[in-house]
């Protein structure tokens, strides 16, 4: 199966700064990839460069579009971005905040449908935050809007998700409600990658992890097919005393946990 993300030899500076250094990832459609690495490892730097925040070297393609000259609006119709810590302020409901993935869709003096509204509140709907609708956004807490975002990511329906730790605000529930409904937005014509700084979670629910150290891809972890001994091994590149176990909860599934970093 071909690629529908892909990074070639991308390199990311801050100024002169270099902190991405020839960083290559495929993502296949159907892909719900993890981005794992201590802070300072470069993988916000990744998303930023994707998303046109930052300049970046060396090749970026989304559906083989090469992405790196295409204007604001053109991205967005093929990335979405969720990040850590949402810049939008209050004075507009979150319903308004979500039909705003629709402005990719829209010409220059359009106006969201009837339709368009219909579709946004589906969309919250499915993430059990409809009651916001018609609350300020800005009233809302970290968590709330969080998925309030997320449910703007499904209405602008873009084939590639980037998501920048988007379950830190989250509680334990709401973390992993969020993990699943990702798992069931990614089909057969989109894929997800995910900053995330908890292997437990990356290991519940990616299908791949990819691990970063020092601006590069160090290694990667096939989440379904990898053994126990590889996932230590591989994990002990950028984390020191990991020990990654098997449980079986009370349905018979197995987890793998973390108990000790």
């Amino acid at each position: 199966m071909s690629e529908l993300f892909s990074l070639r030899d991308v390199r990311i500076a801050y100024g002169k700064t270099e902190i991405v250094h020839g960083v290559d990832i495929d993502i296949a459609p159907g892909e719900f990839c993890a981005l794992l690495g201590l802070n300072g490892s470069g993988k916000t730097t990744i998303l930023h460069g994707c998303c046109g925040f930052l300049p970046i070297q060396g090749s970026f393609t989304v559906a083989d579009t090469d992405c790196r000259s295409l204007n604001e609006k053109k991205r967005a119709r093929l990335v979405s971005f969720i990040p850590q810590v949402c810049s939008l302020q209050g004075g507009r409901t979150a319903l308004e905040v979500v039909l705003m993935g629709f402005n990719s869709q829209l010409g220059l003096l359009e106006s969201p449908s009837a339709e368009h509204k219909r579709a946004a509140l589906e969309a919250m709907r499915r993430l059990n935050c409809a009651e916001f609708a018609e609350k300020d956004f800005g009233a809302l807490s970290q968590g709330q809007r969080q998925i309030v975002i997320l449910a703007r990511c499904i209405v602008q329906d873009s084939p590639v998700m980037l998501m920048d730790e988007p379950d830190s605000a989250l509680d334990f529930s709401n973390r992993h409600m969020l993990m699943k409904h990702i798992q069931n937005i990614i089909s057969d014509n989109k894929c997800a990658l995910m900053c995330i700084h908890s292997p437990e979670l990356a290991l519940e629910y990616c299908d791949r992890i990819l691990l970063m150290k020092d601006g590069k891809i160090v290694s990667d972890i096939d989440v379904h097919a990898a053994s126990l001994s590889e996932i230590n091994e591989k994990m002990s590149l950028i984390y020191d005393n990991i020990n990654v176990t098997e449980c079986t909860d009370t349905k018979g599934n197995v987890h793998r946990i973390v108990l000790a970093l």
